[in-house]
Parts: structure tokens; sequence; C-alpha cells
């Protein structure tokens, strides 16, 4: 088994040639380049849920969200990176999964996917760390969600979301109490999809 293949990457990320460690991608040996980097595959056991519930809650569909945390998982191993500490690695793969959420947002015709019935829904959802509040987050607004997500799922202070999303303190507990409020009529199905009433 290749090392792609522990990772549940794609296979052409890694090429091997026979009695031979795995190549990267830019042709030195997988574990040259690794040496003193990071160990890709512990960074990916300890944080791919978390990946993949961002992604969730921004993509609002589960195959979109798996395609989005394997690509940002992809991208730490086309281009290795040494981290500080795990606040540091966390951090790194929050703005690179939120950015990479946005440029499929952005990017031109995106083909959406139909509702699931409820039993496939549930099914999914309890297998894949969804549940019922971060599948209602999925319909507010980007800002909003953002900030409950970081707030509630990963732990962050509002000066820590602040800092890393740029704006204001104020501005992040705005958003908080506002998202609660329309993720609450989400919930006991008062509003329409978006948080309008």
């Amino acid at each position: 088994m290749g090392a792609g293949d522990r990772l549940g990457l794609p296979s052409r990320v890694f090429r091997q040639t026979a009695g031979t460690s795995p190549v990267h991608p830019t042709g030195v040996c997988y574990a040259c380049a690794m040496k003193g980097i990071c160990d890709i595959e512990a960074i990916f056991r300890r944080h791919f849920s978390m990946v993949y519930r961002l992604c969730y809650s921004y993509l609002g569909s589960a195959a979109d969200a798996e395609d989005a945390a394997q690509s940002v998982f992809v991208k730490l191993v086309n281009h290795p990176r040494s981290f500080e500490n795990d606040d540091h690695e966390r951090a790194w793969l929050l703005a690179c999964s939120a950015n990479h959420c946005k440029d499929v947002l952005k990017s031109a015709p995106r083909t959406r996917v139909f509702a699931l019935p409820s039993y496939e829904s549930s099914r999914l959802g309890a297998h894949d760390g969804v549940d019922e509040t971060l599948e209602a987050m999925s319909h507010l607004p980007m800002r909003f969600k953002e900030c409950l997500y970081l707030y509630y799922y990963e732990g962050y202070k509002t000066a820590e979301i602040a800092q890393m999303l740029g704006i204001p303190s104020s501005t992040v507990r705005n958003r908080l109490r506002d998202a609660r409020q329309m993720l609450k009529d989400l919930l006991e199905g008062n509003t329409t999809k978006g948080g309008k009433r």
C-alpha cells in the first residue's frame, strides 16, 4: 500500500518506482521532502473531521465537502510546510479550507445536488459528524456561518476569530448574535433559506 492509499488521497499525487520509497511530485524522495517538515498522515488523522465539517458548513453537500477536504490535504502534500505548534496547524488548515470553499462557491456554474430523502441524510450525518445544526448552518450567509463554525465547533474566542477574519471583535459578536437568531429560526422552521423572514 502506497502513501497516497494510506492517506486516502488520489494515487496521482504519489508515484513510486520498484524497490524505492514514494517520490514527491517535485521529484524528491517523499521521505526526504517530509523530513523535518511535517507528518501529513498524522495531520490528516488529527484534523480531517474538522476540515470536513468546515467544508460541509460552506458547501452544504457531503460529496462536495469530502472533495474539498481532500483538496486541502493534497495542497499540503504538494507544498509541505512546517508548523510552529498544533494551533498554527489548525489555523492554517481552517484558513486553507475556508479559502478553498469560497473558491468553489465562486467558480463557474456549480452543479447543485438534489436533496436526499431524510433517512439518507440522517444516515450520512451520523457517519460523517454532520448534525442538524451544522446542516442548518450551511444555509446561512457566509459571514455568519464562518463566525458560528469557528466559535462553536472549533472553540475559538471572539478576539481570535476577529484576528483570523480581519474584522473587529464587536463585529464578530454582532454576527454571532444575528447568526444564532437566524439559526434558531431555521431550526424552528420560521424562515426561508438564507435567514430572510
